[in-house]
């Protein structure tokens, strides 16, 4: 069976751009992204243009144009992020031949270094800015981050892969069920909820010097603020955020439970995407039995780390 994805040649995306009237000067570049497809041109007029073509099925229209609107709101509010090109009629999100697709500028840049405090003063100014404009409104169509529900649907999808042996299976079983009675006690208080980056890695974070732009706002949800932060080098990273509201003290709490949500989903994604030809080249390491292996015994760490009174206090 044919991928969704394998009808998208090279004609097809730069028919796509000439269907909103922009012409691409020569064949597009792509970029590494796995969820979606994501691919650099530039046009006749020298302009370089970033094309991102969504995974059929996985979003809702309105929760695609939900994160369009987000950042057109942030932008308006001077946050470095890229908003989405948008035609004459005001439309971000475009159709062609059965894919639906948008438009950026791209942005050009480098990640922060982690052990240069300035870059990481820098990154938190761009987060405490992101996340005052976050507490205006809450997403409607959106997901909203569920530690309990979340786990578990990864696990079953872990489980029912097919892909661990019955003794990685019952380590797994036994190690998550393990996390899930320590998180039991960690439900995520909704009113404490705002609109998040979701995906907030170094990855997303590009810039020079000390000015940064976040970008790949595809995973945007409802989530306490510090899904958006780091466990190392928070003092940096609070000091700059505190430049435009207090930093989230009080949920430091959350950051070991939240890696613990990330690990489990993590390996979760790449089963249910195994079919996608692009998620074998770039993760072929997850084929091999090493690699549950490895992960369970990091799951088994990140339950001692959840045992610490510091993370349950």
């Amino acid at each position: 069976m044919s991928h969704l994805f394998s009808a998208l040649s090279p004609d097809t995306v730069m028919s796509a751009a000439e269907s909103v009237d922009i012409w691409p000067a020569g064949e597009p570049f792509a970029l590494n992204s796995y969820e979606n497809r994501v691919l650099m041109f530039r046009d006749d007029e020298a302009r370089s243009w970033v094309i991102k073509f969504y995974r059929p099925e996985r979003w809702s229209d309105a929760a695609i144009q939900e994160e369009h609107d987000f950042l057109q709101e942030l932008d308006k509010a001077g946050v470095p992020v890229v908003a989405p090109w948008r035609n004459s009629e005001g439309q971000s999100l475009h159709r062609y031949a059965g894919f639906r697709f948008t438009l950026f500028r791209q942005c050009a840049g480098q990640a922060p270094e982690l052990d240069n405090p300035a870059h990481l003063y820098a990154l938190g100014e761009v987060l405490g800015r992101l996340h005052k404009v976050s507490h205006r409104k809450a997403f409607q169509h959106r997901p909203q981050l569920v530690l309990e529900s979340g786990i578990e649907n990864a696990r079953q999808r872990v489980v029912q892969s097919q892909w661990l042996s019955q003794f990685q299976q019952r380590a797994y079983q036994s190690v998550v069920e393990k996390m899930q009675r320590l998180l039991a006690s960690k439900a995520l208080d909704s009113a404490s909820l705002m609109r998040c980056h979701g995906d907030c890695h170094l990855g997303n974070v590009l810039g020079r010097d000390e000015q940064f732009t976040l970008v790949d706002f595809d995973d945007c949800l409802m989530a306490p603020a510090i899904q958006d932060g780091w466990r190392a080098q928070l003092n940096e990273i609070s000091e700059g955020y505190e430049e435009s509201q207090p930093f989230p003290h009080d949920q430091m709490s959350l950051i070991e439970p939240l890696r613990a949500y990330r690990l489990i989903r993590h390996s979760a994604w790449l089963v249910s995407r195994w079919d996608d030809p692009a998620f074998p080249r770039a993760f072929p390491w997850m084929a091999e039995s090493g690699y549950w292996d490895q992960h369970i015994r990091q799951l088994e760490q990140q339950c001692l780390q959840l045992e610490r009174p510091i993370w349950l206090a």
